[in-house]
Protein backbone atom coordinates (compact mmCIF):
# COMPACT_ATOMS: atom_id res chain seq x y z
CA UNK A 1 0.00 0.00 0.00
CA UNK A 2 2.93 2.44 1.01
CA UNK A 3 4.78 1.74 -2.30
CA UNK A 4 1.25 2.42 -4.22
CA UNK A 5 1.01 5.29 -2.18
CA UNK A 6 4.33 6.63 -2.97
CA UNK A 7 3.80 6.06 -6.51
CA UNK A 8 0.52 7.50 -7.49
CA UNK A 9 2.26 11.01 -5.28
CA UNK A 10 5.16 10.62 -7.53
CA UNK A 11 3.06 10.23 -10.94
CA UNK A 12 0.66 13.29 -9.56
CA UNK A 13 3.43 15.28 -8.77
CA UNK A 14 5.26 14.59 -12.09
CA UNK A 15 2.09 15.67 -13.86
CA UNK A 16 1.53 18.76 -11.96
CA UNK A 17 4.93 19.91 -12.70
CA UNK A 18 4.25 19.09 -16.65
CA UNK A 19 1.37 21.47 -17.09
CA UNK A 20 2.70 23.94 -14.74
CA UNK A 21 6.07 24.09 -17.12
CA UNK A 22 3.36 23.79 -19.88
CA UNK A 23 1.29 26.74 -18.61
CA UNK A 24 4.34 28.97 -18.29
CA UNK A 25 5.49 29.18 -21.67
CA UNK A 26 1.61 29.58 -22.81
CA UNK A 27 1.39 33.47 -23.70
CA UNK A 28 -1.50 35.28 -26.02
CA UNK A 29 -1.96 34.52 -29.23
CA UNK A 30 0.00 37.39 -31.39
CA UNK A 31 2.51 38.00 -29.10
CA UNK A 32 5.86 37.45 -30.00
CA UNK A 33 8.23 37.17 -26.86
CA UNK A 34 12.01 38.40 -28.12
CA UNK A 35 14.96 40.34 -27.83
CA UNK A 36 16.66 43.70 -28.71
CA UNK A 37 20.34 42.30 -30.09
CA UNK A 38 21.43 45.57 -28.09
CA UNK A 39 21.12 43.58 -25.31
CA UNK A 40 24.26 41.81 -25.90
CA UNK A 41 26.18 44.66 -27.76
CA UNK A 42 29.43 43.34 -26.02
CA UNK A 43 28.77 40.83 -28.52
CA UNK A 44 28.19 39.90 -31.93
CA UNK A 45 25.21 38.99 -33.70
CA UNK A 46 26.08 35.73 -34.09
CA UNK A 47 27.05 35.36 -30.58
CA UNK A 48 23.70 36.83 -29.71
CA UNK A 49 21.93 34.66 -31.96
CA UNK A 50 23.32 32.02 -29.82
CA UNK A 51 22.52 32.84 -26.82
CA UNK A 52 19.03 33.23 -27.36
CA UNK A 53 19.06 30.15 -28.85
CA UNK A 54 20.06 28.50 -25.91
CA UNK A 55 17.37 29.88 -23.75
CA UNK A 56 14.42 29.33 -26.61
CA UNK A 57 13.59 32.60 -27.46
CA UNK A 58 12.71 32.93 -31.69
CA UNK A 59 12.83 36.53 -32.14
CA UNK A 60 14.91 39.10 -32.14
CA UNK A 61 15.13 42.90 -33.04
CA UNK A 62 18.30 44.05 -34.90
CA UNK A 63 20.22 47.55 -34.60
CA UNK A 64 22.57 49.02 -36.49
CA UNK A 65 26.25 48.73 -36.02
CA UNK A 66 26.40 45.04 -34.58
CA UNK A 67 28.86 43.41 -36.02
CA UNK A 68 27.25 39.98 -37.28
CA UNK A 69 30.43 37.41 -36.90
CA UNK A 70 32.71 36.90 -34.30
CA UNK A 71 35.59 37.70 -35.98
CA UNK A 72 34.94 40.26 -38.56
CA UNK A 73 34.66 43.77 -39.32
CA UNK A 74 31.29 44.19 -41.16
CA UNK A 75 28.11 45.45 -39.05
CA UNK A 76 24.38 45.12 -39.37
CA UNK A 77 24.16 48.73 -40.75
CA UNK A 78 21.03 48.71 -43.31
CA UNK A 79 23.70 50.07 -45.67
CA UNK A 80 25.50 46.64 -45.37
CA UNK A 81 26.69 44.80 -48.68
CA UNK A 82 24.91 42.24 -50.17
CA UNK A 83 27.26 39.46 -48.76
CA UNK A 84 26.69 40.93 -45.41
CA UNK A 85 23.00 40.49 -45.92
CA UNK A 86 23.18 37.20 -46.92
CA UNK A 87 25.46 36.13 -44.07
CA UNK A 88 22.73 37.72 -41.69
CA UNK A 89 19.88 36.02 -42.83
CA UNK A 90 22.23 32.81 -42.96
CA UNK A 91 22.55 33.63 -39.09
CA UNK A 92 19.25 33.74 -38.80
CA UNK A 93 18.27 30.12 -40.60
CA UNK A 94 21.17 28.38 -38.91
CA UNK A 95 19.51 29.90 -35.42
CA UNK A 96 16.13 29.03 -35.83
CA UNK A 97 15.14 33.21 -35.14
CA UNK A 98 13.42 35.97 -36.90
CA UNK A 99 14.18 39.03 -37.22
CA UNK A 100 11.12 41.05 -36.63
CA UNK A 101 12.00 44.73 -35.72
CA UNK A 102 15.21 46.83 -36.64
CA UNK A 103 16.30 49.93 -34.67
CA UNK A 104 16.34 52.66 -33.63
CA UNK A 105 17.04 54.54 -36.74
CA UNK A 106 16.68 58.07 -37.34
CA UNK A 107 18.45 58.30 -41.10
CA UNK A 108 18.51 61.51 -43.03
CA UNK A 109 15.95 61.78 -45.98
CA UNK A 110 18.36 60.28 -48.13
CA UNK A 111 18.96 56.99 -46.10
CA UNK A 112 15.32 56.22 -45.42
CA UNK A 113 14.11 54.82 -48.53
CA UNK A 114 17.41 52.49 -48.26
CA UNK A 115 16.42 51.52 -45.09
CA UNK A 116 12.79 50.14 -46.36
CA UNK A 117 14.76 48.09 -48.59
CA UNK A 118 17.10 46.90 -46.39
CA UNK A 119 14.24 45.65 -43.88
CA UNK A 120 11.78 44.49 -47.05
CA UNK A 121 14.83 42.00 -47.91
CA UNK A 122 15.35 40.70 -44.40
CA UNK A 123 11.84 40.16 -43.81
CA UNK A 124 11.59 42.72 -41.41
CA UNK A 125 8.27 43.97 -40.54
CA UNK A 126 8.84 46.71 -38.30
CA UNK A 127 11.09 49.82 -38.34
CA UNK A 128 12.15 51.35 -34.90
CA UNK A 129 12.68 55.15 -34.87
CA UNK A 130 12.67 58.57 -33.54
CA UNK A 131 12.48 60.33 -37.26
CA UNK A 132 13.04 64.39 -37.32
CA UNK A 133 9.23 66.06 -37.63
CA UNK A 134 9.47 67.17 -41.60
CA UNK A 135 10.19 63.75 -42.43
CA UNK A 136 7.05 62.14 -41.39
CA UNK A 137 5.03 62.71 -45.02
CA UNK A 138 8.56 60.83 -46.54
CA UNK A 139 8.16 57.82 -44.10
CA UNK A 140 4.31 57.53 -44.23
CA UNK A 141 4.79 56.81 -48.05
CA UNK A 142 7.63 54.69 -47.84
CA UNK A 143 5.66 51.80 -44.87
CA UNK A 144 2.43 52.11 -47.26
CA UNK A 145 4.45 51.77 -50.30
CA UNK A 146 6.71 48.59 -48.68
CA UNK A 147 3.57 47.47 -45.98
CA UNK A 148 6.16 48.03 -42.96
CA UNK A 149 5.34 49.25 -39.55
CA UNK A 150 7.01 52.31 -38.19
CA UNK A 151 7.13 52.25 -33.97
CA UNK A 152 8.33 56.11 -32.69
CA UNK A 153 10.70 54.69 -29.67
CA UNK A 154 11.01 57.39 -26.60
CA UNK A 155 14.04 57.76 -25.02
CA UNK A 156 14.01 59.44 -21.66
CA UNK A 157 13.01 62.76 -20.93
CA UNK A 158 14.58 65.24 -22.62
CA UNK A 159 14.02 63.32 -25.95
CA UNK A 160 11.43 64.83 -28.54
CA UNK A 161 9.39 61.89 -27.74
CA UNK A 162 9.55 60.75 -24.48
CA UNK A 163 5.89 61.76 -23.37
CA UNK A 164 3.46 59.61 -24.99
CA UNK A 165 0.98 62.94 -25.93
CA UNK A 166 3.86 63.56 -28.31
CA UNK A 167 3.77 60.82 -31.06
CA UNK A 168 0.09 61.27 -30.80
CA UNK A 169 -0.30 64.43 -32.02
CA UNK A 170 2.85 63.08 -35.07
CA UNK A 171 0.47 60.21 -35.40
CA UNK A 172 -3.24 61.60 -35.82
CA UNK A 173 -4.63 61.37 -39.36
CA UNK A 174 -1.55 58.85 -40.22
CA UNK A 175 -1.77 55.42 -41.80
CA UNK A 176 -2.53 52.56 -39.36
CA UNK A 177 0.97 50.98 -40.26
CA UNK A 178 2.34 54.16 -38.30
CA UNK A 179 2.58 53.74 -34.00
CA UNK A 180 4.64 53.41 -31.20
CA UNK A 181 7.61 51.09 -29.91
CA UNK A 182 6.60 51.91 -26.08
CA UNK A 183 9.88 51.79 -24.17
CA UNK A 184 8.36 51.10 -20.37
CA UNK A 185 11.52 52.03 -19.13
CA UNK A 186 12.12 55.18 -19.92
CA UNK A 187 8.84 56.06 -19.26
CA UNK A 188 10.09 55.14 -15.97
CA UNK A 189 13.16 56.98 -15.73
CA UNK A 190 11.09 59.77 -17.39
CA UNK A 191 8.68 60.14 -14.45
CA UNK A 192 5.48 58.31 -16.10
CA UNK A 193 3.47 55.70 -15.26
CA UNK A 194 3.89 53.17 -18.17
CA UNK A 195 0.22 51.62 -17.58
CA UNK A 196 -1.35 55.00 -18.12
CA UNK A 197 1.17 56.01 -20.90
CA UNK A 198 0.15 52.71 -22.46
CA UNK A 199 -3.98 53.75 -21.84
CA UNK A 200 -3.09 56.91 -24.07
CA UNK A 201 -1.61 55.26 -26.71
CA UNK A 202 -4.12 52.50 -27.23
CA UNK A 203 -4.44 51.20 -31.11
CA UNK A 204 -1.03 52.97 -31.82
CA UNK A 205 1.07 50.39 -29.89
CA UNK A 206 3.31 48.46 -32.49
CA UNK A 207 5.82 46.99 -30.02
CA UNK A 208 7.65 47.13 -26.82
CA UNK A 209 11.08 47.12 -25.32
CA UNK A 210 10.92 45.82 -22.28
CA UNK A 211 12.62 46.83 -19.14
CA UNK A 212 12.28 46.55 -15.23
CA UNK A 213 14.04 49.61 -13.23
CA UNK A 214 16.08 49.32 -10.26
CA UNK A 215 14.56 53.17 -9.01
CA UNK A 216 11.81 55.24 -10.72
CA UNK A 217 12.24 58.95 -11.93
CA UNK A 218 16.14 58.52 -11.98
CA UNK A 219 17.96 59.00 -15.66
CA UNK A 220 20.61 56.15 -14.43
CA UNK A 221 18.54 53.64 -12.69
CA UNK A 222 19.51 50.41 -14.37
CA UNK A 223 17.91 46.55 -15.17
CA UNK A 224 16.73 44.25 -12.84
CA UNK A 225 14.67 41.03 -13.89
CA UNK A 226 11.16 41.83 -14.82
CA UNK A 227 8.54 41.56 -11.92
CA UNK A 228 11.15 42.51 -9.28
CA UNK A 229 11.43 46.70 -9.96
CA UNK A 230 9.20 50.02 -11.00
CA UNK A 231 8.13 49.17 -14.24
CA UNK A 232 5.05 46.98 -13.16
CA UNK A 233 5.69 44.50 -15.74
CA UNK A 234 2.79 42.68 -14.57
CA UNK A 235 0.39 45.60 -14.99
CA UNK A 236 1.82 46.38 -18.24
CA UNK A 237 0.89 42.71 -19.71
CA UNK A 238 -2.70 43.18 -18.00
CA UNK A 239 -3.28 46.46 -19.92
CA UNK A 240 -2.26 45.12 -23.20
CA UNK A 241 -3.91 41.91 -22.69
CA UNK A 242 -7.54 44.14 -22.10
CA UNK A 243 -6.49 46.35 -25.13
CA UNK A 244 -6.30 42.97 -27.45
CA UNK A 245 -2.62 43.98 -28.52
CA UNK A 246 -0.64 41.81 -30.57
CA UNK A 247 3.03 42.49 -31.61
CA UNK A 248 6.22 42.13 -30.61
CA UNK A 249 8.19 42.80 -27.13
CA UNK A 250 11.70 43.34 -27.39
CA UNK A 251 13.73 42.33 -24.10
CA UNK A 252 16.32 45.19 -23.72
CA UNK A 253 18.22 44.49 -21.01
CA UNK A 254 20.97 47.10 -20.38
CA UNK A 255 22.64 46.09 -17.29
CA UNK A 256 25.56 43.50 -16.20
CA UNK A 257 26.67 43.46 -19.94
CA UNK A 258 29.32 40.52 -19.44
CA UNK A 259 26.94 38.65 -18.36
CA UNK A 260 23.15 39.03 -18.30
CA UNK A 261 21.25 36.14 -20.21
CA UNK A 262 20.83 34.66 -16.85
CA UNK A 263 18.58 37.80 -16.27
CA UNK A 264 16.77 37.47 -19.37
CA UNK A 265 15.99 34.12 -19.56
CA UNK A 266 14.47 35.11 -15.56
CA UNK A 267 12.63 38.07 -17.20
CA UNK A 268 11.24 35.92 -19.60
CA UNK A 269 10.22 33.37 -17.52
CA UNK A 270 8.74 35.89 -15.45
CA UNK A 271 6.91 37.21 -18.42
CA UNK A 272 5.56 33.98 -19.25
CA UNK A 273 4.15 33.12 -15.43
CA UNK A 274 2.23 36.27 -15.47
CA UNK A 275 0.68 36.27 -19.44
CA UNK A 276 0.17 32.04 -18.64
CA UNK A 277 -3.15 33.70 -16.43
CA UNK A 278 -4.78 35.02 -19.31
Amino acid sequence: MKALFLRSLILSLTAYLTLTAHAQQEIPSGWKLGSQAYTFRLFSLEETLEKLNSIGVRYVELYPGQKITKTGDATTHFAASQEDKDKIKSLLAQYDIEAVAYGVASPSDEEWPDLFAFAKEMGIGILTTEPRPNQFDLIEKLAVEHQIKIALHNHPLPSMYWHPEVPLRFLEGRSELMGVCADIGHWVRSGLDPVASLRKLEGRIISLHMKDLNKAGVRDAHDIPWGTGNCNVAGVLHELNRQGFEGVFSAEYEHNWENNLPEVKESMDYFKRVAAQF
